[in-house]
């Protein structure tokens, strides 16, 4: 039977959703918890893979498992064998041609940025901190040019191994209140650092260091040396992937702003 889920964590405690040979992972710890409730072993596949220090709030997961159990059994038992920093928050039975990655058909992130001058104390590990005034109606006005479908070569990690760089930002929008500021971006897939790569080009330009047209400049170059620093992993979140409405996933709760 193949059963989806929805997964939480704090990605400071990690490296990377991915398992690693020799360093604590999301997934490890997901599959270790599930594999006591199974007593057997478990693997599981996700709807986007994070990066060391990147957050979810909405990690979707599927994996496979012919022991029986209630679904209340299997979130309970599970929960249990989690670290505080990561929980399950539901798990239900889906159709056997549900699939994190490939049936998404969506998937969104937040990057939460504070621009104080001062240190963070107890959001450090949580938000990024760029201590700069920043023009967000020009940042605002350098997205446009990533909206819809584009190769975003200029936008993904040296080391990205995806093998089609073309994807669509269904919507992009940056906001502030006060010293808070927090980029939404959907998109059908992203390539590994784009989000962080295109906020890492937004900075410049909020900060007066770049032109408005720079963004786009950097999207038409192909070129990953033209797109500048990688933003900060710990203001990152996944917020959530979507399905089609078949799969009858329970409705995923984001808070308004949750930060």
């Amino acid at each position: 039977m193949r059963y989806a889920a929805t997964v939480e964590y704090d990605g400071s405690q990690f490296n990377g959703w991915q398992i690693q040979p020799h360093a604590p992972s999301v997934q490890a710890a997901v599959e270790a918890a599930l594999a006591h409730v199974a007593d057997e072993p478990i693997r599981v596949h996700t709807a986007g893979r994070t990066d060391t220090g990147v957050h979810a709030i909405g990690q979707v997961i599927h994996f496979d498992s012919d022991k029986i159990r209630p679904n209340y059994g299997w979130l309970r038992g599970a929960n249990t064998k989690l670290p505080d920093s990561v929980a399950i928050s539901w798990i239900n039975p889906v159709e056997d041609d549900f699939h994190a990655r490939f049936s998404a058909q969506s998937r969104a992130y937040r990057y939460i940025l504070n621009t104080r001058k001062i240190p963070l104390g107890i959001f450090a590990n949580y938000v990024s901190r760029y201590p700069l005034e920043l023009d967000i109606q020009a940042m605002q006005s350098a997205l446009q040019a990533l909206v819809g479908t584009h190769d975003f070569s200029a936008y993904r990690a040296s080391g990205c191994q995806s093998k089609n760089p073309v994807k669509t930002m269904y919507s992009i929008e940056i906001n502030q209140h006060e010293n808070w500021i927090w980029l939404d971006i959907c998109g059908n897939g992203f390539l590994q650092h784009m989000v962080r790569n295109i906020m890492g080009v937004l900075l410049k330009i909020g900060a007066g260091e770049r032109e408005i047209s720079w963004a786009a400049r950097v999207l038409e170059s192909k070129d990953r040396t033209q797109a500048g620093v990688t933003a900060k992993p710990n203001g990152l979140y996944f917020v959530e992937a979507t399905y089609d409405s078949r799969f009858a996933l329970p409705k995923h709760i984001i808070p308004p702003k949750f930060w």
